[in-house]
């Protein structure tokens, strides 16, 4: 089958649309370019599901060159028939292909291929042919020089070139794993455990493998990994046997070969087949639990990344801690520093009077609207300071906690050394997470995703397969946001589409020779920038005060024209769409008729929507209508919960058993996924993503080991 009409039927999509695609990307233009510009040619079809495509593709197309190396190695070696040749055009999978492949590979040194030296190939066949004497044949394959003294040698090498046989047989080693993966068990056994307790529940424990969780998966590998776990996957070998039996025994053969080769089933089983089977079961299952951790994390990282910002405001961020301190900076609405300082509002010096003196005065100099404060160390009892401190000024200021997560990480990396050479490590934290309540995406966009703190053991994944897929979901974050051309730093900028690091600098660089940039057209002149870059990028790259309006906005410069014509055809200028005159534009379409506009300006309706909803709205900003970040005055501790209590929170993390909520205390609660809502979903992802604010209801506490169990789902029942 062909790799476009394969993946049409995967992924249910018309032909043409798919044909399209393939084209696209063969010419090397990005997911967020085709997602946004060619959707007359895709379909419309999302990021998403073009990511999930393109990924597909590339393992079709790796599998299909495989396929061609295995086929020519083959035919190099004489051996090509059309029963082999048919095999590897049917594989769906590398592992198939390397079934097929298995028997002509080059070998170390093994029993079968020392039989094979010794001549007893022939013999192994006799055998396998059941049509004869098997004792009475290898008589014929004495020789003291080769090491054969007796009959009996003969056959002992004969079982093991079968043994081999049976082992390399392709369609027989994919029945085996099929019966791994759909009846097979895993069972573990605890070897030692750690101080914390962590593998306790799986001292002794088993499960069918194919109703095994990924998180179960994943935890159990990181136990055998270090050296806590000794683990399994056990098949009933009697049935495996059989099966193994089953492929080689002929009806009415001689009987003594027939017992010949049922032991050598048996010994190729338990010596070759089970071993290397239980291996790439284990491989299969591992893969497919961290694609489902992998899949988590960009489900988890994408509304962490578009939470909306809180613009306009001058933002003081406090890093808490203890023997050293709070830092304190303080940005301007741009993310600017204006000034920094160290406060010590908690143990061991609790010099709470003298803290307050400094945030006031630095809150009256420099009009501060909003204080964020990370998560960390001492953050609850700094949160207390801060709500404290706020009853006593009469400025209007509010606080959020933020999620430090990564800060450190950034704090210490090159990039915050380069923007910040003369500033503590510590200071540049506090910068971070006053930054990151301003806009997440562009101070988040700076770290290391696997640093941020969603997901489940992304520490254990193929890094390689992780870093791909996060950049992705950075690339369309960032892009489906937009980028002020004017202010984005280096690291925002190498995350649009087009653009790398080596270009981003260059686009920076050109700033500040030259000042702002005035139109996307000047992109052209910025070193390595060329046509086919200016093409992918220009449309994500926003120019607020630009010379054209259009440059404010998602319209791509390859429609500027058509646009222009669609605010003629209704009277409309460029005035009109920088003082938002636009709103009955939709009204004025579907009046004059949708087909006709779109024939009079040369457009497609998809093209035509967006360029309309860019015109009615420049400079939009997709975060904007999402649930704004809730800011407090005030302070709740796990002392002031009760079980039952209804609190409000924000999701932090989404997990494959539940969720972690944070309600406003220093620990996060976790609602179990049977808590989560009445109704059955297979992974609390389907209901909840992160940033989300949810109302849930106090079921469990543990004051001792900080522990609180809520529940979603009882939220109603109590209000009913």
């Amino acid at each position: 089958m062909e790799i476009s009409q394969q993946l049409t039927e995967e992924f249910k999509l018309r032909p043409e649309h798919v044909e399209n695609i393939l084209t696209l990307l063969d010419e090397g233009n990005t997911i967020p370019f085709i997602a946004r510009y060619r959707k007359e040619m895709t379909g419309a079809i999302d990021d998403q599901v073009l990511r999930a495509l393109n990924d597909r593709y590339e393992y079709l197309k790796n599998l299909a060159k495989r396929k061609e190396e295995v086929a020519n190695a083959i035919t190099e070696q004489g051996k090509m028939t059309d029963e082999i040749q048919a095999s590897i055009a049917a594989a769906q999978t590398m592992t198939e292909v390397e079934d097929v492949y298995r028997p002509f590979k080059q070998k170390k040194k093994t029993r079968a291929s020392v039989a094979i030296e010794k001549g007893l190939q022939p013999l192994a066949e006799f055998i396998l042919a059941q049509e004869g004497d098997p004792y009475a044949e290898a008589k014929k394959y004495i020789d003291e020089e080769k090491g054969i003294a007796n009959a009996d040698d003969a056959i002992k090498g004969a079982k093991d070139i079968i043994a081999e046989v049976i082992s390399d047989n392709a369609e027989l080693r994919k029945k085996l794993r099929a019966l791994f993966e759909n009846h097979g068990e895993m069972q573990v056994k605890m070897v030692k455990d750690d101080e914390k307790g962590t593998y306790a529940m799986y001292s002794d424990y088993s499960e069918l493998v194919p109703e095994i969780k990924s998180h179960r998966i994943l935890a159990v590998n990181r136990g055998e990994k270090e050296e806590c776990l000794k683990v399994k996957l056990y098949f009933n070998p009697d049935i495996a046997k059989r099966v193994c039996i089953a492929k080689y025994i002929k009806s009415g053969g001689n009987v003594d070969c027939a017992k010949l080769i049922e032991e050598s089933a048996d010994d190729g089983y338990d010596r070759l087949v089970e071993p290397s089977i239980e291996r790439e079961v284990r491989a299969i299952l591992t893969d497919k639990a961290s694609e489902q951790a992998i899949k988590m994390f960009e489900v988890n990282l994408r509304p962490l990344l578009l939470q909306p910002p809180v613009k306009g405001k001058v933002t003081l961020g406090l890093d808490p801690g203890y023997r050293t301190g709070c830092k304190v900076a303080i940005v301007d609405e741009t993310g600017k520093v204006l000034d920094t300082s160290v406060i010590y509002p908690v143990p061991p010096k609790n010099d709470i009077e003298g803290s307050k003196k400094i945030i006031k005065a630095l809150i009256e100099k420099h009009k501060v609207d909003i204080i964020s404060i990370g998560n960390g160390t001492a953050s609850k009892e700094t949160e207390i300071f801060a709500a404290e401190l706020i009853k006593e000024i009469d400025r209007d200021v509010s606080y959020a906690v933020v999620n430090e997560a990564g800060a450190s990480v950034y704090s210490a990396s090159p990039l915050a050394v380069e923007e910040f050479p003369d500033l503590d490590l510590t200071m540049r934290s506090a910068i971070s997470i006053a930054r990151r309540l301003q806009d997440p995406l562009a101070e988040l966009i700076k770290i290391d995703p696997k640093s941020i703190g969603v997901g489940q053991y992304q520490h254990d994944m193929e890094k390689k397969r992780l870093d791909s897929v996060l950049g992705g979901v950075l690339e369309d974050c960032v892009n489906s946001v937009g980028v002020d051309l004017n202010t984005a730093s280096v690291s925002l900028l190498k995350f649009v589409s087009g653009l790398n690091s080596g270009i981003a600098k260059n686009i920076v660089n050109y700033r500040e020779q030259n000042g702002k940039f005035s139109t996307r057209a000047q992109l052209l002149k910025v070193s390595k920038l060329g046509a086919k870059a200016y093409e992918q990028c220009a449309g994500f790259l926003r120019i607020p005060d630009g010379d054209n309006i259009m440059d404010n906005t998602a319209v791509h410069p390859e429609s500027y024209e058509k646009a222009e014509k669609l605010l003629e055809l209704f009277g409309y200028t460029a005035k009109d769409v920088k003082d938002r005159k636009l709103s009955d534009l939709p009204d004025k379409i579907k009046e004059y008729g949708e087909d006709k506009v779109c024939a009079e300006c040369g457009l497609d309706k998809a093209t035509m929507k967006d360029i309309v909803n860019e015109l009615i709205k420049p400079g939009r900003d997709i975060r904007d209508s999402l649930p704004q970040r809730k800011l407090r005055r005030d302070i709740l501790g796990i002392e002031d919960l009760e079980v039952g209590m209804e609190v409000e929170g924000t999701v932090r993390n989404v997990i494959d058993f539940g969720a972690f909520i944070d309600i406003g205390v220093h620990q996060d609660g976790l609602v179990h996924i049977s808590e989560i809502t009445d109704r059955y979903i297979k992974h609390p992802s389907d209901v909840l993503k992160v940033g989300q604010q949810v109302k849930a209801v106090v079921i469990s506490l543990d004051k001792a080991k900080q522990r609180i169990g809520l529940s979603l789902k009882q939220v109603k029942k109590q209000a009913n």
